[in-house]
């Protein structure tokens, strides 16, 4: 996967978890409530909620927020109603930028989005701009202590994944994003719960940058994930460890 995978789990490891938590539990609701209003409130049939329903459960979140935010989805309770967008751009180095983002308010979301490209030496593009660069994907982490490689390399082939790798502890599994589910599912049946598990954008090829570039990349898109309406940032950077490792220290 890209470099922006080891960026957030660098950013993870050292990161405010009070803040973090914050933020996380706020986009894991809104995604729950979107995800129960387009395909209905029981998880068991409706995948995009399930997944939702997983992370929020990996982040400890309470059960009763995420049955009320599912209840908001399906109209039992009153609630915002979340609009869908992917925003595009170009980061500096000429690395290319998804941005998704549900929200109330498109019209407060776009110049945000738009600033925030501009302040940091990118520019936001028009739909379509960098999307064929990307490809959706499922990606799953399992704690590497659980299992063995070779047991799980052929447990998730078996089950639809594509590749495997490991990246220090975990081991990192990509499907197609129509299997994410089932291959979790199959890791489940195992014994072997995931880490965490998402559908992401990703990317084609990469874009290697170093130095201020570097540096001006991952505050682009640390200062995009931090508004309130974006769900999640993808890029197709390629930055060495030791310099994601060196700034995130800074």
């Amino acid at each position: 996967m890209s470099g922006h995978s080891r960026w957030s789990q660098i950013k993870r490891k050292k990161g405010k978890a009070d803040v973090q938590r914050g933020k996380l539990f706020s986009k894991i609701l809104r995604e729950i409530t979107v995800a129960a209003r387009s395909g209905g409130g029981d998880p068991k049939v409706n995948m995009r909620l399930k997944a939702a329903v997983e992370a929020a459960k990996a982040a400890n979140m309470p059960q009763e927020n995420i049955k009320r935010a599912i209840q908001k989805g399906t109209g039992e309770l009153p609630g915002e109603a979340y609009e869908e967008i992917t925003y595009e751009g170009y980061a500096p180095g000429g690395v290319a930028v998804m941005v998704h983002v549900l929200t109330d308010n498109r019209n407060r979301t776009a110049p945000e989005i738009r600033h925030t490209f501009e302040k940091h030496g990118g520019n936001m593009g028009s739909a379509g701009a960098v999307a064929w660069m990307f490809e959706r994907k499922g990606v799953i982490h399992v704690d590497a202590s659980r299992i063995g490689e070779d047991d799980l390399l052929a447990l998730v082939l078996d089950a639809g994944a594509i590749d495997m790798r490991q990246v220090e502890n975990t081991y990192e599994i990509v499907t197609p994003a129509a299997e994410m589910e089932s291959v979790r599912g199959a890791l489940e049946r195992k014994g072997v719960p995931a880490v965490d598990a998402e559908v992401v954008y990703a990317p084609q090829s990469t874009v290697r940058v170093e130095g201020k570039d570097a540096q001006s990349v991952l505050k682009l898109v640390e200062a995009l994930e931090d508004l309130d309406d974006v769900q999640s940032v993808h890029a197709n950077f390629d930055i060495p460890e030791e310099v994601m490792e060196a700034i995130s220290a800074a």
